[in-house]
């Protein structure tokens, strides 16, 4: 867990009390929990391609080995199905398993064309830091303007994230400031802890914060994110929908479902 070096958009840390209601959130909060891909920063739709592009190589070289028919990986369905919001093993994993395959977990230093779950997570991690250093980082405007007023409203904020390069992200989108704590994969390896839809990572984040799990908000647009904030006992979980699944938010534990963070700030 790491603390943010500063905050450049106004202290939270003011003397008076928290007012979450004045950004759209239920009485009684005091911090809030915002993934990073898909919630802050327009980095989702990277990760979706390059799963494609490591799943579809691998899918294709079996389908060739053992004469059955290749089938791609659906970056739509498939992506938000199994691996979206989860740590690169886990999504892994679960997309193969929806295949009926399982392979050797074998080690972080397996290169990209080495058949394991951690071979096809470090591909597709490879994939999506080459496409970052082309392209940047986009964020979401809405949203960081929502982080800055949450601030000013005097609730403290940590980004929770299962990607092993959150920190570098924050950086490349400048908005590494906003937050007080960082709650990643790199934590979640060092501290054992189990990925979304398991609260683990929420709850560590509530912890590094000083918080009670009531009263912090937990921000996501995956499946396993809104699970696991259900599954923590958070105060309020928003959904934020990214894929025309707001339905399908609310039947995973969304409270709320807003397009853009940006809807829940208090009209003038």
């Amino acid at each position: 867990m790491t603390a943010a070096p500063g905050d450049g958009s106004g202290s939270n840390g003011s003397a008076g009390p928290a007012d979450p209601v004045s950004v759209g959130l239920d009485t009684g909060l005091r911090a809030c929990l915002f993934d990073l891909d898909g919630v802050l920063t327009r980095t989702a739709a990277v990760h979706a391609a390059a799963w494609k592009e490591t799943f579809d190589a691998y899918l294709r070289k079996s389908s060739q080995h053992t004469g059955t028919p290749f089938v791609a990986f659906a970056a739509g369905t498939d992506y938000h199905r199994y691996v979206d919001g989860k740590s690169r093993d886990d999504g892994t994993r679960s997309f193969l398993a929806s295949r009926g395959v399982t392979l050797p977990e074998g080690s972080p230093q397996d290169g990209a064309g080495i058949g394991t779950v951690q071979g096809l997570g470090n591909a597709k991690n490879e994939l999506v830091l080459q496409r970052m250093r082309e392209d940047g980082v986009e964020v979401f405007e809405g949203s960081v303007r929502y982080v800055q007023a949450v601030r000013r409203a005097g609730l403290r904020t940590a980004v929770v994230s299962s990607s092993t390069n959150c920190q570098a992200v924050l950086a490349a989108a400048n908005i590494e400031d906003l937050f007080d704590e960082r709650v990643d994969g790199v934590t979640a390896r060092e501290e054992n802890l189990s990925g979304k839809p398991a609260p683990d990572i929420f709850l560590a984040a509530a912890r590094a914060l000083g918080m009670h799990p009531g009263e912090c908000a937990v921000f996501e647009d995956a499946l396993a994110g809104v699970e696991a904030g259900r599954a923590g006992g958070f105060g309020q979980v928003i959904g934020v929908d990214r894929a025309g699944q707001a339905q399908a938010l609310v039947d995973h534990g969304a409270n709320i479902v807003v397009s853009d963070l940006a809807e829940l700030l208090a009209q003038p």
